[in-house]
């Protein structure tokens, strides 16, 4: 994990790639608490007997439980010491070039594009490229913006 001492510290590592998260193995009991909160509970997600004869051979997380990863994968990688607070600020752009099957082990790679001063604090984009091992394309790439406030 990279710590960086302030945001000033981190305004020089603009540009760079951060480091990897460790492996997250994605459960059918993640899947299932995730139709739970969000009421998707389509079969490719939580019909574990009929995915079998779907598309993917076996249930697939959703895109959005994929996203929802970023924070609990980014931590990981990298920490901004000095802070009042971090707060979610959106994203830009996110995709889902590919599908996580049940079972399937993720890692985040993070690289640091932006760091942006406002008045309500730093705003930090950083490119979150969400890997599955053992798959050709990455399950989600996404734009995270961050609000820093020291």
């Amino acid at each position: 994990m990279k710590v960086f001492n302030g945001v000033a510290e981190l305004e020089k590592a603009v540009g760079t790639h951060l480091g990897y998260s460790d492996w997250h193995t994605v459960t059918q009991e993640q899947i299932d608490k995730f139709a739970e909160a969000t009421g998707d509970h389509q079969w490719i997600h939580v019909d574990t007997e009929k995915a079998k004869a779907g598309p993917f051979g076996t249930t697939i997380a959703h895109g959005y439980l994929t996203l929802s990863l970023l924070p609990k994968l980014v931590q990981q990688v990298y920490r901004v010491d000095g802070l009042k607070m971090g707060i979610n600020y959106g994203c830009d752009k996110v995709r889902f070039p590919s599908p996580v099957p049940v079972g399937s082990r993720l890692r985040a790679g993070v690289e640091l594009l932006e760091l942006t001063h406002t008045p309500a604090g730093t705003r930090v984009k950083v490119k979150v490229t969400v890997e599955r091992e053992g798959g050709d394309k990455p399950a989600c790439v996404a734009e995270s913006l961050s609000l820093l406030v020291a």
